[in-house]
Protein backbone atom coordinates (compact mmCIF):
# COMPACT_ATOMS: atom_id res chain seq x y z
CA UNK A 1 0.00 0.00 0.00
CA UNK A 2 1.22 3.45 -0.86
CA UNK A 3 -0.07 6.72 0.57
CA UNK A 4 -2.05 9.01 -1.71
CA UNK A 5 -0.09 12.01 -0.43
CA UNK A 6 3.37 12.35 1.05
CA UNK A 7 2.95 14.53 4.13
CA UNK A 8 6.69 14.39 4.69
CA UNK A 9 7.68 15.85 1.33
CA UNK A 10 5.33 18.83 1.23
CA UNK A 11 6.37 22.17 2.75
CA UNK A 12 2.69 23.10 3.13
CA UNK A 13 1.90 19.82 4.89
CA UNK A 14 4.87 20.44 7.19
CA UNK A 15 3.42 23.83 8.10
CA UNK A 16 -0.02 22.33 8.80
CA UNK A 17 1.37 19.41 10.80
CA UNK A 18 3.59 21.70 12.87
CA UNK A 19 0.46 23.44 14.14
CA UNK A 20 -1.52 20.23 14.63
CA UNK A 21 1.41 18.71 16.53
CA UNK A 22 1.61 21.81 18.74
CA UNK A 23 -1.80 20.85 20.12
CA UNK A 24 -0.41 17.43 21.00
CA UNK A 25 2.56 19.03 22.74
CA UNK A 26 0.24 21.15 24.89
CA UNK A 27 -1.89 18.11 25.74
CA UNK A 28 1.20 16.18 26.86
CA UNK A 29 1.40 18.50 29.87
CA UNK A 30 -1.68 16.91 31.45
CA UNK A 31 -1.66 14.94 34.69
CA UNK A 32 -3.71 12.17 33.06
CA UNK A 33 -1.47 9.07 33.00
CA UNK A 34 0.25 8.59 29.66
CA UNK A 35 -0.95 4.97 29.47
CA UNK A 36 -4.55 6.11 29.82
CA UNK A 37 -4.05 8.53 26.93
CA UNK A 38 -2.45 5.81 24.80
CA UNK A 39 -5.35 3.44 25.50
CA UNK A 40 -7.78 6.17 24.44
CA UNK A 41 -5.81 6.89 21.26
CA UNK A 42 -5.69 3.21 20.47
CA UNK A 43 -9.42 2.71 20.97
CA UNK A 44 -10.38 5.69 18.80
CA UNK A 45 -7.96 4.50 16.12
CA UNK A 46 -9.49 1.02 16.18
CA UNK A 47 -12.97 2.49 15.76
CA UNK A 48 -11.84 4.72 12.89
CA UNK A 49 -9.89 1.95 11.15
CA UNK A 50 -6.61 3.88 11.20
CA UNK A 51 -3.94 1.21 10.90
CA UNK A 52 -1.10 3.73 11.12
CA UNK A 53 -2.37 5.05 14.47
CA UNK A 54 -3.19 1.57 15.81
CA UNK A 55 0.41 0.60 15.05
CA UNK A 56 1.82 3.80 16.56
CA UNK A 57 -0.17 3.85 19.77
CA UNK A 58 0.22 0.13 20.41
CA UNK A 59 3.99 0.49 20.13
CA UNK A 60 4.12 3.75 22.10
CA UNK A 61 2.01 2.20 24.87
CA UNK A 62 4.30 -0.82 25.05
CA UNK A 63 7.33 1.45 25.14
CA UNK A 64 5.71 3.32 28.07
CA UNK A 65 5.21 0.04 29.96
CA UNK A 66 1.76 -1.15 28.91
CA UNK A 67 1.18 -4.91 28.89
CA UNK A 68 0.30 -6.96 25.84
CA UNK A 69 -2.73 -8.39 27.67
CA UNK A 70 -4.28 -4.96 28.22
CA UNK A 71 -3.53 -3.85 24.67
CA UNK A 72 -5.21 -6.97 23.29
CA UNK A 73 -8.29 -6.23 25.40
CA UNK A 74 -8.77 -2.55 24.49
CA UNK A 75 -11.30 -3.42 21.79
CA UNK A 76 -13.29 -5.39 24.38
CA UNK A 77 -12.66 -3.13 27.38
CA UNK A 78 -16.25 -3.39 28.66
CA UNK A 79 -15.87 -7.11 29.31
CA UNK A 80 -12.23 -6.94 30.46
CA UNK A 81 -11.31 -6.86 34.14
CA UNK A 82 -7.83 -5.42 33.60
CA UNK A 83 -8.77 -1.72 33.43
CA UNK A 84 -9.32 0.63 36.34
CA UNK A 85 -12.59 2.51 36.76
CA UNK A 86 -10.84 5.72 35.67
CA UNK A 87 -9.44 4.06 32.54
CA UNK A 88 -12.86 2.61 31.75
CA UNK A 89 -14.41 6.08 32.07
CA UNK A 90 -11.75 7.49 29.72
CA UNK A 91 -12.27 4.69 27.19
CA UNK A 92 -16.02 5.20 27.27
CA UNK A 93 -15.58 8.94 26.72
CA UNK A 94 -13.17 8.22 23.86
CA UNK A 95 -15.69 5.88 22.23
CA UNK A 96 -18.63 8.26 22.50
CA UNK A 97 -16.47 11.22 21.45
CA UNK A 98 -15.33 9.27 18.41
CA UNK A 99 -18.79 7.98 17.48
CA UNK A 100 -20.58 11.34 17.57
CA UNK A 101 -22.61 10.52 14.49
CA UNK A 102 -24.05 7.44 16.20
CA UNK A 103 -25.91 9.48 18.83
CA UNK A 104 -27.89 12.63 18.17
CA UNK A 105 -26.84 14.07 21.54
CA UNK A 106 -23.14 13.33 21.18
CA UNK A 107 -21.53 12.31 24.47
CA UNK A 108 -24.23 11.34 26.97
CA UNK A 109 -24.60 13.05 30.34
CA UNK A 110 -24.03 9.69 32.02
CA UNK A 111 -20.69 9.13 30.27
CA UNK A 112 -19.59 12.70 31.02
CA UNK A 113 -20.57 12.40 34.69
CA UNK A 114 -18.68 9.14 34.99
CA UNK A 115 -15.54 10.72 33.56
CA UNK A 116 -15.97 13.74 35.83
CA UNK A 117 -15.93 11.41 38.86
CA UNK A 118 -12.38 10.38 38.00
CA UNK A 119 -10.81 13.45 36.42
CA UNK A 120 -10.37 17.14 37.30
CA UNK A 121 -11.65 19.87 35.01
CA UNK A 122 -8.18 20.36 33.50
CA UNK A 123 -7.88 16.62 32.98
CA UNK A 124 -11.29 16.54 31.29
CA UNK A 125 -10.08 19.31 28.98
CA UNK A 126 -7.07 17.13 28.17
CA UNK A 127 -9.26 14.07 27.56
CA UNK A 128 -11.50 16.02 25.19
CA UNK A 129 -8.45 17.46 23.42
CA UNK A 130 -6.81 14.05 23.03
CA UNK A 131 -10.02 12.57 21.64
CA UNK A 132 -10.44 15.43 19.16
CA UNK A 133 -6.80 15.30 18.11
CA UNK A 134 -6.58 11.53 17.60
CA UNK A 135 -9.76 11.67 15.53
CA UNK A 136 -8.16 14.37 13.36
CA UNK A 137 -5.00 12.29 12.90
CA UNK A 138 -7.10 9.18 12.18
CA UNK A 139 -9.08 10.97 9.51
CA UNK A 140 -5.99 12.41 7.83
CA UNK A 141 -4.24 9.03 7.76
CA UNK A 142 -7.30 7.10 6.58
CA UNK A 143 -8.04 9.62 3.81
CA UNK A 144 -4.49 9.50 2.44
CA UNK A 145 -4.19 5.73 3.08
CA UNK A 146 -1.08 6.07 5.22
CA UNK A 147 0.51 2.59 5.39
CA UNK A 148 0.90 0.93 8.78
CA UNK A 149 3.56 -1.23 10.35
CA UNK A 150 6.82 0.69 10.10
CA UNK A 151 6.38 3.09 13.02
CA UNK A 152 9.23 3.15 15.54
CA UNK A 153 8.38 4.30 19.12
CA UNK A 154 9.35 7.93 19.67
CA UNK A 155 9.79 8.49 15.96
CA UNK A 156 7.86 11.77 16.04
CA UNK A 157 9.14 13.02 19.43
Amino acid sequence: MEARLNYFASPFAAKVMKRVNAVGAALSETTVPVLTLELMRLRASQINGCGYCVDMHTKDAMEAGETAQRLHLVAAWREATVFTDAERAALELAEEGTRLADAAGGVSDEVWANAAKHYTEDELIALVGVIALINAYNRMNVMVRQPAGDYVPGQWS
